[in-house]
């Protein structure tokens, strides 16, 4: 039998993470997919789709070269200015490979510096965080490639079962510790599940700028925290309330020039939904 004619070949950077493996086990059916791993994974050293990488030791143009991806998923963590040199080497790639696309996994946090509304696809960044102003950093590097190479997918809180959040909600919940939440920070919300089917369609349909991939809805942090806790049993939970601010804070990024098709839309009550046991 002839191998199995696949569309794309793509190469998940970070796929043994929470996110990264999500979208892995989304896009595996379709396309020839491949992924990478840090920690040592003895199930995964047996699988020739995934390869060995170290951030901060290893080049990820030997990968890039191995793998020949026409589509690289960035779902990287870890050392920021480490993560800042792969992804120039990412961009260089791209520069010598026009029919490769790159979908980087951003973050609200690009907006962070502005708390009055609501923010955009073509709205200015500005962060007053570490973390955003390293990701609006990888952001700007990427805005100097040709459009069609690249999607910028900017993600709110992401919740789902098995959530590195949900995860420490539960332990705080066994141990009895209190859980700290934000009173006046308005947000919207999305969860794994949803986001691979997105990124799923953003692939199939060649669509490339930037995306805002959060509900439909905005929502109160204590509130949808509060709502969580009540879909994960009967718990009598503390609450470290934290207030930054007098004024109400928005850190939510919401679709208005690349609206994705309504199927592909989520509300917090369907995440909330997905998390009922």
């Amino acid at each position: 039998m002839k191998d199995r004619k696949y569309k794309h070949r793509v190469l998940i950077l970070g796929a043994s993470g929470f996110l990264g493996n999500a979208i892995y086990k989304e896009l595996c059916p379709y396309f020839k997919t491949f992924g990478t791993y840090h920690t040592d994974n003895k199930l995964l050293e047996k699988n020739s789709h995934f390869f060995q990488y170290n951030l901060e030791e290893d080049d990820v143009f030997e990968i890039l070269e191995a793998v020949k991806p026409s589509i690289i998923i960035s779902a990287l963590r870890g050392d920021f200015s480490a993560q800042v040199i792969a992804h120039s080497h990412i961009c260089d790639y791209l520069k010598s490979h026009r029919d490769c696309r790159l979908l980087f996994l951003s973050s609200a946090n690009v907006f962070d510096g502005y708390s009055k509304y609501p923010s955009y696809e073509q709205d200015k960044t500005l962060s007053h965080s570490i973390y955003g102003h390293f990701k609006i950093k990888i952001e700007n590097m990427l805005m100097r490639l040709p459009k069609r190479q690249i999607a910028i997918i900017r993600l709110p809180m992401v919740f789902g079962t098995q959530s590195p959040r949900i995860q420490e909600i539960k332990e705080l919940l066994n141990s009895k510790e209190p859980i700290e939440v934000f009173p006046n920070l308005v947000m919207n919300v999305t969860s794994d599940s949803k986001v691979t089917q997105q990124i799923h369609y953003i692939i199939n349909r060649n669509k490339t700028g930037v995306f805002h991939l959060g509900s439909t809805n905005l929502v109160h942090h204590d509130e949808f925290i509060e709502d969580i806790i009540k879909r994960l049993g009967t718990y009598k939970p503390v609450f470290k309330r934290v207030y930054t601010t007098n004024d109400e804070r928005y850190l939510a990024v919401l679709p208005k020039t690349n609206v994705l098709p309504k199927h592909l839309h989520v509300s917090s009550d369907d995440i909330l939904t997905e998390l009922a046991v």
